[in-house]
């Protein structure tokens, strides 16, 4: 059985809130689909924290199932 590793994705506010968005979804709806609380969401679109471990993997499979594509804008 081959194992498929994924890349490893940095979550920031962002990146978050976009998916979020992506998914119609309200703080209080996502919080109840990752099982965490709606503070949480909030905390993580502000920047005060980040997620990561388990629920950086969750957002990815979110993410990933949702057919969510995140472009990464650079300014010159």
């Amino acid at each position: 059985m081959k194992s498929r590793k994924q890349k490893a994705v940095h979550w920031d506010g962002e990146r978050v809130r976009a998916l979020r968005t992506h998914l119609e979804l309200t703080q209080q709806e996502l919080a109840e689909e990752l099982g965490t609380r709606q503070q949480t969401i909030s905390e993580w679109e502000t920047e005060i924290y980040r997620p990561r471990g388990t629920s950086s993997t969750l957002l990815s499979m979110v993410a990933e199932r949702s057919g969510f594509r995140y472009r990464v804008h650079t300014t010159k």
